[in-house]
């Protein structure tokens, strides 16, 4: 075999070994594919099964827990009960603008996604990377997920459990309820889980009444919401927080969600100062007496309604609550020797029996215990107007004045019923009940007729007679709509140990009661009301809070600060001498 047929056999063997060579990668790369194929088919099953076998599980309880809020007549905030500041609201009460501000801070393909947004992951770990605008890997619905149906356990498995849930969460729930869930549960800082708390917290409004700057520095607060909880307190945190503010604004304007003129009038927002002031210790009196009737008017327990979620619109003028513990708190005197001075004020509208001041002491956690709702306080000469015998004994003052020690705002409602011309009305302190935005109590006043009008214009033109130097009472026309003011006590002279103060109009009925006590037990009020009598003390007092509430009915008469005869038991009528009033005696 010469060189040539050997280099042609040398050759046909190579072209034979790569032939097969290729032939074998081919079944290679066949069986790889096949493999391949199967592992991705095999994988999609599991999935799918996974997917079918996946059920959406059902809120864990705390989030679902929510407070009671109360507010006052202007809907001002008061305080709330319950394990968690956080209360339910449909979707339609969170304005568009701020729905849009959530999204184009955490998830800006929410209404097209499909639950899981792979780029959105893809950003946040380029954002990470690049030390750009931090921002969510995870959908609003995965946070959702993550929030409200599982636990914050950290797994691939947990992640992917996840994922499965909001997939499935996202093709059997609609965007607007997957937003809505979202929007009241995630937490804001500040304590508050759920828009509707936080804008309370942050701005002191209801969602509902969020502005465009307002509801982007909400959405902003969720990337890091223990952190910028303290703005408004905080500088470096404001600032921070200001500036990713302005990134949610200009993503909303970007995406049409809000105009550029919108956008160019954008000021950011004032926050309420956190950690908040110390008003707690006087308003939970009035939480107190409004949460236990609200609980009888819905015939649950108070624990029932603390954790209901309910709106309490309570009939309290904050506003003046405010300035009257102010008031009382710079006047009243320093302990002398173990014993207290204590005050109670009472304000109620005549013939409808709304309360709307309830100062029932200076401090609640000092003092849980209220004195103008349950405090008995000593009667003595204030009842007699109210045990002359033209009473109707059957009536709701029938009783009252046989009582030795009724509390202040039984008295109350008895002034303001002779203000009101004999109607009788029982106070409350709730006006309206809500939850999720719908009534379920609204409050009716009961009024019954407890005298003749007659008989109350009667006793009222009576009070209204001032007391002259010479100790004849002058008789003075009552004027329509005119404030009457009345003085009493419990015991007499340097042993008084009850003086109460009563100014009333048509428009409002205000009591104030000064007592004191050692240990527990009721002692005289003389020498604890500094330079000034008791008597006088206690009248300069209502008049004062009078003219806070904007002097209801026309300022009260100067016979509100009395002279020192104003206390006597058995003052002449009509400058009669020896005449009486016609109660005196009657019990």
């Amino acid at each position: 075999m010469n060189a040539r047929d050997r280099l042609h056999g040398v050759g046909s063997r190579l072209r034979r070994a790569r032939l097969r060579l290729r032939r074998t990668r081919v079944r290679r790369l066949r069986r790889a594919l096949a493999a391949l194929l199967a592992l991705f088919l095999s994988a999609c099953a599991a999935l799918v099964v996974a997917y079918r076998m996946t059920g959406i599980p059902d809120p864990h309880p705390e989030t679902v827990s929510q407070s009671t809020v109360f507010v006052d007549t202007e809907g001002e905030y008061l305080g709330r009960r319950g394990p968690v500041d956080r209360q339910d609201i449909p979707l339609r009460q969170v304005p568009r603008h701020v729905q849009d501000a959530v999204i184009a801070a955490e998830n800006r393909s929410f209404r097209t996604d499909s639950g899981v947004a792979p780029t959105a992951i893809l950003r946040a770990a380029l954002a990470a990377v690049t030390g750009g605008e931090r921002q969510g890997g995870s959908t609003i619905t995965q946070q959702y997920v993550k929030n409200a149906l599982l636990t914050p356990e950290q797994s691939l498995e947990r992640k992917a459990h996840e994922a499965l849930i909001a997939v499935k969460l996202d093709r059997t729930r609609s965007k607007a309820a997957i937003l809505a869930g979202y929007l009241n549960t995630v937490y804001f800082g500040r304590g508050a889980a759920g828009v509707e708390s936080a804008a309370r917290n942050y701005f002191g409004v209801g969602a509902r009444d969020l502005t465009v700057s307002q509801g982007a520095a909400l959405a902003s607060i969720l990337n890091l919401p223990s952190y910028y909880e303290r703005a408004g307190a905080d500088a470096k945190v404001t600032g921070t927080l200001e500036r990713r503010w302005a990134w949610v604004l200009d993503a909303m304007a970007d995406s049409g969600a809000i105009s550029g003129r919108e956008r160019t009038a954008a000021r950011f927002p004032a926050f309420r100062f956190y950690p908040p002031g110390g008003t707690d210790g006087q308003r939970q009196y009035l939480i107190d007496a409004a949460s236990a009737e609200a609980a009888d008017r819905l015939g649950i327990t108070e624990d029932e309604l603390a954790r209901g979620g309910y709106k309490v619109h309570t009939t309290f003028d904050l506003g003046l609550q405010d300035e009257t513990a102010e008031l009382v708190r710079e006047r009243t005197p320093a302990d002398v020797k173990g014993v207290r001075l204590h005050t109670a004020v009472v304000a109620t509208v005549p013939g409808d029996g709304a309360v709307r001041v309830l100062y029932g002491g200076s401090d609640y956690a000092h003092q849980p215990f209220n004195d103008a709702v349950d405090g008995a306080v000593e009667a003595g000469t204030v009842l007699d107007p109210f045990a002359f015998k033209g009473m109707r004994r059957d009536g709701p003052l029938g009783g009252l004045a046989d009582e030795t020690a009724p509390t202040p705002l039984r008295l109350n409602s008895a002034y303001a019923t002779l203000a009101a011309g004999g109607r009788h009305a029982t106070p409350y302190t709730v006006a309206r009940i809500t939850r999720a935005g719908r009534t379920v109590h609204t409050a009716r006043p009961k009024t019954r007729t407890a005298m003749h009008e007659k008989e109350a214009a009667y006793i009222t033109g009576l009070l209204n007679m001032p007391v002259a130097p010479d100790s004849a009472y002058v008789p003075a026309a009552t004027v329509p709509d005119q404030p009457v003011s009345h003085s009493a006590g419990a015991g007499s002279g340097p042993g008084t140990r009850t003086v109460w103060q009563s100014v009333h109009s048509p428009r409002l009925a205000l009591t104030l009661a000064l007592f004191a006590e050692r240990g527990g037990k009721p002692v005289r009020v003389a020498g604890l009301t500094g330079a000034l009598p008791p008597a006088e003390y206690a009248a300069l007092g209502a008049r004062d809070i009078w003219q806070l509430a904007g002097s209801p009915g026309g300022r009260p008469p100067e016979s509100a600060v009395p002279a020192p005869a104003v206390t006597r038991t058995d003052p002449p009528v009509g400058g009669q001498e020896g005449a009486v009033l016609p109660w005196k005696g009657a019990r």
